[in-house]
């Protein structure tokens, strides 16, 4: 989605890869003094010292993972960040460098990509993340994206998957549904404009699960508070396929079960609202929904009179022994056996 400039457009061909290249990250500097050589060579240069090297790369596909149609192209460009930011800070530690390639069909202007780079930009400025290197290529089927971050982490405070304990708390940051309900208004609406063109949607009530999938932000935030309360999670992972998936990684990857409480679940009241709507119950879009980027994570019981009550994390239940399995805990006290039903990235469906 490109804004109208009344402009005449450049085409990506008038420039070459190298000048497009200039064009796109001229306006990029550095931050961090880790970023040794960034872009304009070979190969980035980053210095960590002592520290450990995090590294994680996402693939997103114009059609499987963003639609154009209501995704704008500064939107898409933060969003792609922060997708790849998240990971980082699931891994407890703190991003400090991206390399960011781009496949991109004759159909998009430069200028289109610019508002892109755009994007890249503010998250980078947000998050003091350093854009140091990628590339850019053509293709015949519309936009690819491919980032990669890179971070640091001290020895004794990484976070993985499979740290958890039994009786050990599960604990999510934020709340959960809000992308999913938003990325269904969306597609409704797009539904609606393809009917009629000449119909305005009206999205006030709906800005913040809009504002979710379209914009979401990585959990910064919870980074530093657990280092503030000199918390380390002893497993952790973010939550972009949905809280069902992320769970039974943690288990899986921990040899344990759970009992994931549907009443602790925190949904916004917009998304219980939307939910209504579209006739979806709360906890199935937070279940299942993804992308919300949220933080999911193992803390020992010792950890909880630190994180009672506190507004950015909720208990929503604890690790059990294996043999228990995963289960949800229903408000009416029934066991429901906990399934992945969250975004798969090779289904069929997609």
């Amino acid at each position: 989605m490109l804004e109208n400039k009344n402009t005449k457009l450049t085409p990506i061909e008038n420039l070459g890869e190298f000048e497009l290249i200039n064009q796109l990250t001229k306006s990029f500097s550095i931050e961090n003094p880790s970023s040794i050589i960034g872009i304009g060579d070979d190969a980035c240069v980053i210095d960590f010292k002592k520290q450990l090297s995090v590294v994680s790369t996402d693939l997103l596909i114009e059609g499987v993972h963003f639609d154009l149609s209501y995704v704008p192209f500064k939107h898409l460009g933060y969003k792609a960040v922060v997708a790849n930011l998240s990971d980082i800070y699931s891994m407890n530690a703190k991003p400090t460098q991206i390399t960011l390639s781009l496949a991109i069909s004759n159909r998009f202007p430069v200028e289109a990509l610019e508002e892109f780079y755009d994007g890249i930009k503010a998250a980078c400025a947000k998050y003091k993340v350093d854009l140091v290197g990628g590339d850019t290529t053509s293709s015949t089927k519309g936009m690819v994206i491919s980032i990669t971050a890179i971070g640091q982490v001290d020895h004794k405070k990484i976070s993985q998957r499979n740290g958890a304990q039994a009786n050990d708390l599960l604990v999510v940051s934020g709340d959960l549904g809000g992308a999913y309900a938003g990325l269904q208004i969306l597609e409704r609406e797009k539904a609606v404009f393809k009917v009629n063109p000449k119909v305005q949607p009206d999205l006030d009530s709906y800005t913040y699960s809009i504002g979710r999938q379209l914009k979401p932000e990585a959990r910064k935030d919870v980074f530093e508070l657990l280092d503030e309360l000199k918390i380390i999670p002893k497993a952790m992972i973010d939550i972009s396929d949905g809280l069902s998936s992320e769970t039974l990684h943690l288990c899986k990857a921990s040899n344990l079960g759970c009992h994931v409480y549907e009443q602790k679940i925190p949904i916004d009241h917009e998304v219980v609202k939307i939910c209504e709507e579209f006739k979806i119950n709360p906890t199935t879009a937070a279940l299942n929904g993804g992308e919300d980027y949220e933080l999911l994570m193992a803390l020992s019981q010792f950890d909880y009179d630190k994180i009672k009550n506190h507004p950015y994390l909720t208990v929503i239940g604890h690790f059990t022994d294996s043999k228990t399995g995963a289960k949800l805990i229903t408000g009416l006290n029934q066991q429901i056996e906990l399934i992945a039903q969250g975004w798969n990235p090779i289904s069929k469906a997609n």
